[in-house]
C-alpha cells in the first residue's frame, strides 16, 4: 500500500452493484452504488432497514457469505481494488487497515476469554507483536475508550461487563491495529442514550487521535449530524442523495430525503397542532421495484411518462459540496414551500383517574449462590422504590430512564405478571397490586394490555394473523359466534388500518411496522382502556414510527385510552406525552407535563438524558452533558441519593448530604416534581440544555 497517494480517497466506491442468489431468483441488493470517503473523514450511509446499507459494508469487507456475490462496480481501498485481492491480502487488510464495528457487541467477542487475551490477541496476528507488548497496547487503548479501572477490564468476561462497556471494548479491539477506515453498523442501537452519547463523542475523539477514516451506518439522522462531516441517503438499494451533513440537511434535494425529515419529531413538532407526515405505502421489495425512480409510488412529485421510465442517473447540484441527487425533477420542485397542511385535532382534556399507584415497591430476592446450585445469603434487588403516580383517561403519560432504571418492571405489576412487594396499585378504585395476572378477571385483563417492544417475539409464527386476533377476542369474550367475532376481527384491521386481506397471511409475510399494527390490533380487542406500549416503535424504522404513533394517538382519541408510553427515545416523548414520568434505579427522580420537564429547572439526571439525546436540526444547540459511569446496580444501589455517584450537581449542596439521605420530593408550581437536595436558587440557575437558534 505504499505507493498510495493521501491527498486521493482511502475508499472509493463506484457503481457498485450486489446481489445475492437463491435457488428462485437474483435479489439484486445494491445498485449503481457510489461514495467517496477522504482521508480523515466520516461518511454517513442512512436508510431504512433493507435499503442496503449493511450490505455496502459487507462488500466492503469482502464478506458477503456464500450467496452474495458483487455483480458490478467496484471497491478501491488506497487506490487498490478490493474485488481482485486474494483471500490472504484481504485478510492481511481486514483488521489491521480496515476494521468494522457492530450492532450486537456480544457478537464480536468470545464469552468463553477474558477481555485482556482478546485484545491482546489482534496485535500478535496482525503484526506480530510479543505478548507483553500487545498487552501493555491493550491496557493503553481500555484507558483510550474510557473504561473505568483498566487492570480489571483486562481480566474480565464479556458477560461481567454492561452492554456499554462491551461496546467499549469491541471499538478498542477494533482500533488495536490503528485501522485506516473504520466501519461503523449502527453501534449504539441496542444502547441507552446517556450511554450512545458517551461512544458518539469517543468515537469521534478517537478519529481525530488517530486520524482514522469512518463509514457511519445509522438510520438515527440526529446521530450522523454529531458524528459525520459527509452524507450517503440510500433508498431501496440505491444512493439517492449525497453531500456535506450540513447541505443534505438544510438544503436537500431529494423528496425522499424531505419525507424522511418530515416524518420525524424535531423541536416544534406537536401532535395536535403540527402532526408528523408518514410516508405513504411500503418499501418496495428487491424483487418487485418499480420501473424508472424506485421512491415514486410513494413520492408527492411523481410526474407520469416520467419518473417511471429507464434508469436515473445521480446528477450534480449546482453550487453544493459534491453534493448529488437521483431526481429528475429536483430543479422544478420548491423545497422552501411547507408541507401540505394534514389533519389538526383538538387538544384531548384528560378525563378522570382511572389508574393509582401510592408507594409501589418492587424488591426481587436473589441467592449469591444460586447460580452454582448453593443456597447463601440473599441479597435483594430494588427494582421500584416508592412509585407514586396518576394517570387519566386519555392522557399519555411517558416513563424514561436507562435500562436497569425499573420502567418494565412497574409495567409487570401493573399487568399482573408480578406482584406488589409494598404499596398501592388502584385500577378504576379496585386494588390490584397483589393479584397475579391468572386470578384477575377477564374484565380487568382486557382493560389493561401490553404493546411490546419486539413484534416479532409476540405473534405465533404458525398462526393466520387474522386468527391470533380472534383468539384474542375469545380470551375476552367478545362476540357470540365465530361470525361476530370475525366481524370485529376485521373492524380492528380497520382501526390499526391493515388491509383486510391481510387476515389470511402469515406473520412472515408481514413487515416490521405491520406486524406491530398487529400487535396492537389484538391489544385493543378486548377494549383495552389502559395500554402500556414498552417501547413499542424502537425496533421500527422511522418513517413507520411516524405511521405507528400517528395510529396509537387515532385510536386513543377515539377511544379515549389511557396510554403508558414507556420509552428512552426523548424526542418522540417530547412529541407524543401530555405528561413525563423521569425513573432513575427504582425512584422517580422528576415528573410534570411536557412542557415543564423539557425545559429548566430539571432533576440533573433530566438535564443529562436531554442533553444527550441527537436531534436531526442543525439549528438546534445543545450543551453536553457525558455522564460518565454506568447506572449502579439495584442489587447494591449508593446510599442517600441514587443519582449522586454521577451527578455534576452535587458540589453544590453543603456538606455530604447526598451520599447519606434520599432526597425529599420538591413541589414546584404546578404539580411539577423534582426529588433533589438543591435549594430554589441552584434551580434558578439553570440554564435550558437544548434551544433552537433563530432562523
Amino acid at each position: 500500500m505504499s505507493d498510495w497517494d493521501p491527498s486521493q480517497p482511502i475508499l472509493e466506491i463506484e457503481n457498485l452493484s450486489i446481489s445475492f442468489f437463491t435457488r428462485l431468483r437474483e435479489i439484486p441488493a445494491v445498485m449503481d452504488f457510489s461514495c467517496t470517503v477522504m482521508p480523515g473523514e466520516a461518511m454517513g450511509l442512512v436508510g431504512e432497514s433493507g435499503c442496503g446499507k449493511s450490505t455496502v459494508a459487507l462488500g466492503v469487507m469482502q464478506d458477503l457469505g456464500r450467496n452474495g456475490r458483487i455483480v458490478g462496480g467496484s471497491i478501491k481501498f488506497k487506490g487498490r481494488d478490493l474485488n481482485l485481492m486474494s483471500d490472504a491480502e484481504l485478510r492481511q487488510i481486514r483488521g489491521s487497515e480496515i476494521a468494522m464495528i457492530y450492532q450486537e457487541p456480544m457478537a464480536s467477542l468470545n464469552p468463553a476469554m477474558k477481555v485482556g487475551a482478546q485484545l491482546a490477541e489482534v496485535p500478535m496476528i496482525h503484526q506480530g507483536m510479543n505478548k507483553k507488548a500487545a498487552w501493555a497496547l491493550a491496557r493503553q487503548i481500555v484507558e483510550d475508550v474510557r473504561l473505568p479501572d483498566p487492570d480489571r477490564i483486562l481480566k474480565a468476561y464479556p458477560h461481567q461487563l454492561s452492554g456499554g462497556q462491551q461496546q467499549r471494548i469491541v471499538i478498542a479491539m477494533a482500533l488495536m491495529s490503528k485501522p485506516a477506515l473504520l466501519i461503523l453498523d449502527e453501534p449504539t442501537t441496542a444502547l441507552d442514550v446517556t450511554v450512545e452519547a458517551g461512544i458518539v463523542d469517543l468515537v469521534k475523539e478517537l478519529g481525530r487521535k488517530y486520524g482514522t477514516s469512518m463509514l457511519f451506518i445509522s438510520h438515527n439522522l440526529g446521530l450522523i449530524l454529531d458524528t459525520c462531516d459527509r452524507l450517503c441517503v440510500m433508498y431501496s438499494g440505491e444512493a439517492v442523495e449525497t453531500g456535506s451533513v450540513r447541505q443534505v440537511f438544510d438544503k436537500m434535494r431529494h423528496p425522499y430525503t424531505q419525507a424522511l425529515f418530515r416524518s420525524i419529531p424535531l423541536p416544534g413538532a406537536d401532535k395536535n397542532a403540527r402532526p408528523l407526515i408518514a410516508i405513504p405505502g411500503n418499501f418496495p421489495l428487491p424483487h418487485e421495484r418499480p420501473e424508472g425512480c424506485n421512491f415514486g409510488p410513494r413520492c408527492d412529485y411523481f410526474q407520469q411518462g416520467l419518473c417511471d421510465r429507464g434508469t436515473i442517473p445521480m446528477e450534480t447540484i449546482q453550487g453544493g459540496d459534491r453534493h448529488e441527487s437521483r431526481c429528475l425533477r429536483f430543479r422544478q420542485i420548491d423545497w422552501a414551500a411547507p408541507p401540505k397542511a394534514g389533519k389538526t385535532f383538538e387538544k384531548a382534556e384528560p378525563g378522570k383517574v382511572v389508574l393509582r399507584m401510592d408507594d409501589l415497591r418492587k424488591y426481587y430476592e436473589v441467592s449469591a449462590n444460586a447460580l452454582f446450585g448453593r443456597s447463601g445469603e440473599t441479597k435483594v434487588v430494588k427494582a421500584n422504590e416508592t412509585l407514586t403516580f396518576e394517570a387519566r383517561e386519555s392522557e399519555t403519560l411517558a416513563i424514561v430512564g436507562e435500562s436497569g432504571c425499573g420502567k418494565s418492571t412497574f409495567a409487570k405489576v401493573l399487568m399482573g405478571l408480578e406482584t406488589a412487594t409494598s404499596g398501592r396499585v388502584r385500577l378504576y378504585g379496585e386494588e390490584i397490586q397483589d393479584t397475579p395476572i391468572e386470578k384477575r378477571n377477564t374484565n380487568t385483563v382486557s382493560s389493561v394490555q401490553m404493546v411490546f417492544q419486539n413484534p416479532f417475539d409476540t405473534l405465533n409464527p404458525s398462526m393466520t394473523v387474522g386468527r391470533q386476533i380472534i383468539r384474542a377476542l375469545e380470551v375476552f369474550g367478545e362476540g357470540k359466534s365465530d361470525r361476530e367475532r370475525r366481524e370485529k376481527m376485521l373492524d380492528l384491521m380497520d382501526l390499526v388500518k391493515l388491509p383486510r386481506e391481510f387476515a389470511d397471511r402469515m406473520p412472515r409475510q408481514l413487515s416490521g411496522g405491520q406486524k406491530q399494527r398487529v400487535g396492537i390490533a389484538r391489544a385493543f380487542a378486548g377494549g383495552a382502556k389502559i395500554v402500556v406500549a414498552d417501547e413499542p416503535v424502537s425496533a421500527l424504522d422511522v418513517s413507520v414510527q411516524a405511521a405507528v404513533t400517528d395510529l396509537l394517538m387515532e385510536i386513543q382519541r377515539r377511544e379515549k385510552t389511557t396510554l403508558l408510553f414507556i420509552s428512552h427515545d426523548l424526542s418522540i416523548v417530547r412529541y407524543l406525552a401530555d405528561r413525563v414520568m423521569v425513573m432513575y434505579l427504582g425512584h422517580v427522580v422528576e415528573m410534570g407535563t411536557t412542557d415543564e420537564v423539557f425545559a429548566p429547572p430539571y432533576h440533573p439526571y433530566t438535564e443529562a438524558l436531554l442533553s444527550a439525546v441527537p436531534i436531526a436540526d442543525t439549528r438546534v444547540k445543545k450543551k453536553r452533558i457525558v455522564l460518565e459511569g454506568d447506572i449502579p446496580s439495584a442489587m447494591n444501589p449508593p446510599p442517600g441519593c441514587p443519582f449522586q455517584t454521577r451527578c455534576r450537581w452535587k458540589a453544590h449542596v453543603p456538606g455530604n448530604l447526598c451520599e447519606i439521605e434520599v432526597p425529599p420530593i420538591k413541589k414546584l408550581p404546578g404539580g411539577h416534581q423534582i426529588k433533589c437536595h438543591l435549594t430554589d436558587d441552584d434551580f434558578a440557575t439553570m440554564e435550558p440544555v437544548i434551544e433552537i437558534a433563530a432562523e
